[in-house]
């Protein structure tokens, strides 16, 4: 098992994102607004999806790579700590994922 975590995923992108966009791509994606990294973790998942359904499964972990990076752009973009959406998490499982969702309200 690697020691590498997502918080250390995390790490890396705040300080790429404070990099110039010429030198990081993390940085170019931050500076093109919230729907430049949201497009690319849009196009991610559907291509996680996609290996999942086919059985790919070292496509599935490529994406899924793809997909963690892109969401923690995403999320860097938009100002949310991971930390967070981590206490989310954890308060969600405080309980059955049933009772969860039927706690939420109607959209």
């Amino acid at each position: 098992m690697t020691a590498f975590t997502l918080a250390d995923l995390d790490r890396i992108v705040r300080e790429r994102a404070a990099a110039s966009p010429d030198e990081s791509y993390t940085a170019k994606l931050v500076a093109g607004g919230p729907a430049r990294p949201a497009k690319k973790l849009g196009e991610e998942a559907v291509e996680a999806a996609i290996a999942a359904v086919q059985g790919d499964r070292e496509g599935l972990k490529a994406e899924a790579a793809d997909v963690l990076y892109h969401l923690l752009v995403v999320l860097q973009a938009a100002d949310v700590p991971l930390e967070a959406v981590m206490a989310e998490l954890e308060r969600r499982t405080a309980q059955s994922g049933i009772a969860e969702k039927a706690s939420r309200r109607p959209a």
